[in-house]
C-alpha cells in the first residue's frame, strides 16, 4: 500500500512538472498565433540583451531621440550606425554580434523612426534628416573626438551628406548600398517606381507593405538570399509596421523629392573622410552600378562588393559586413599613425 502511494505522489509530481512547463509552452503558442507582433518586439529586446546592448534617450529642446549602445570612448573610434528607410535601431543587431565587444557602438532611430520623435511639422528630406543626426551628435557630445559614421540605403545618403557638410565631426565613413545616386544602371526597384509615378502614386509603394503577401514581395526585393518565413511572421511584421505606413509614406515622397532624390550624388565631391563602400552585387532596390560612381569621382574610396548579395547587406551577409568595416578602421587608424610618426 505504502509503495503504492508512493508510485501515486510520483505520478503526481510529474504532472505537475508537466502542467508547470506546458503553461508557457501554450502562451507561447497562442502568442505567437494570435500576437505575432509582441513576439518580435520580445525577440529584439531579448537580442539587444543578449549582445549587451542598452537603450537610452537624448532629449534635445523637446526632441527626444532614441537609441542603443554598447561599450564605452577608447582608443578605438566611436562608431554610429543610421538605418534604412521605415526601418529601426535593431537592423544592426545581426552585424553587432561579430563586431568587437570594446567598441563603442551606438544605433539611433532615424527622425521619426520607432523611439524618436515624430512630429507633423517636421523636415524629412535628406538634409533636414541631417540637421536632426548632428543635432543627436551634439547633444550626447559624440563629436568631442572624431567618430566613424556607418549607414545603409536611406541612412547611406544622410550618411554621406553628414560628411560632406561636417568633414570635422568624422574619421571615417562606410556608405553600405547608399541611395541617392545617379546610378548608370535602373534597378528592379527602380522600374517599379516608374510605374507607380505614372499612375500618380495610386499604386503601392514596394517599400510600404500593407499585407502579408506585400511583405514577402518586400523581402524578395531587398534580399538575394532566400529567407523562409512563416506566415505567422509575416503577419507580425506587417501588424508593426501598417500603424506607421502613412508616416513612411510621408517620408519616402519627401526623399524621393527634387530636392534629396540625388542628394548624395550632388554631395560627392565635398565628402573627404576616407571612404568605404559596401555592396551587393544582386541589389535589386538601388543598382550595384552606384558603386562605380562613388568611385569615379573619389578615386580613393575601398569599394568591396558582395557575392551572391542583395540590398539587405547586414541581414544577408553580417559576419562579413562587420570584419570589413572593422578592418577598414583598423587601416585608417594604421594610416594615421604612420602620418604622425612622419611629421614628427
Amino acid at each position: 500500500m505504502k509503495a503504492a502511494g508512493m508510485d501515486q505522489d510520483m505520478v503526481n509530481m510529474f504532472a505537475i512538472a508537466a502542467g508547470t512547463l506546458a503553461i508557457p509552452l501554450l502562451l507561447f503558442m497562442a502568442s505567437f498565433m494570435l500576437w505575432p507582433s509582441s513576439l518580435i518586439k520580445v525577440y529584439y529586446w531579448y537580442w539587444r540583451r543578449t549582445l549587451g546592448l542598452q537603450v537610452r534617450y537624448a532629449d534635445c529642446a523637446g526632441y527626444r531621440f532614441c537609441f542603443s549602445h554598447r561599450g564605452k570612448p577608447g582608443l578605438r573610434p566611436s562608431i554610429l550606425m543610421l538605418h534604412d528607410f521605415s526601418a529601426h535601431k535593431d537592423t544592426w543587431l545581426p552585424m553587432l554580434k561579430y563586431l568587437p565587444k570594446h567598441l563603442h557602438l551606438l544605433c539611433v532611430d532615424m527622425p521619426g523612426h520607432e523611439g524618436t520623435t515624430r512630429t507633423n511639422t517636421d523636415d524629412y528630406s535628406i538634409q533636414g534628416q541631417v540637421k536632426r543626426i548632428r543635432q543627436f551628435v551634439e547633444t550626447i557630445r559624440l563629436n568631442r573626438k572624431p567618430f566613424h559614421l556607418v549607414g545603409t540605403s536611406m541612412g547611406g545618403t544622410v550618411a554621406g551628406v553628414y560628411a560632406a557638410c561636417h568633414p570635422s565631426d568624422l574619421c571615417g565613413l562606410t556608405l553600405i548600398c547608399p541611395a541617392g545616386l545617379k546610378n548608370q544602371n535602373e534597378s528592379k526597384f527602380d522600374s517599379q517606381m516608374h510605374d507607380v509615378e505614372h499612375s500618380h502614386y495610386t499604386l503601392d509603394i514596394p517599400l510600404i507593405p500593407s499585407t502579408p503577401e506585400e511583405m514577402e514581395e518586400m523581402l524578395k526585393l531587398c534580399s538575394h538570399v532566400r529567407f523562409r518565413v512563416p506566415q505567422q511572421i509575416l503577419q507580425g511584421l506587417v501588424d508593426v509596421r501598417i500603424p506607421h505606413n502613412d508616416f513612411y509614406h510621408e517620408v519616402f515622397m519627401e526623399i524621393m523629392s527634387e530636392n534629396s532624390k540625388y542628394a548624395l550624388h550632388e554631395h560627392l565631391q565635398e565628402i573627404i573622410t576616407p571612404l568605404q563602400v559596401i555592396w551587393g552585387k544582386q541589389d535589386q532596390v538601388v543598382d550595384v552600378s552606384g558603386a562605380a560612381v562613388i568611385a569615379e569621382t573619389l578615386p580613393g574610396c575601398r569599394v568591396d562588393l558582395l557575392e551572391n548579395c542583395g540590398h539587405s547587406v547586414v541581414m544577408e551577409r553580417p559576419r562579413q559586413t562587420a570584419k570589413l568595416i572593422f578592418d577598414f578602421i583598423i587601416s585608417q587608424q594604421g594610416t594615421e599613425s604612420v602620418s604622425m610618426k612622419k611629421k614628427s
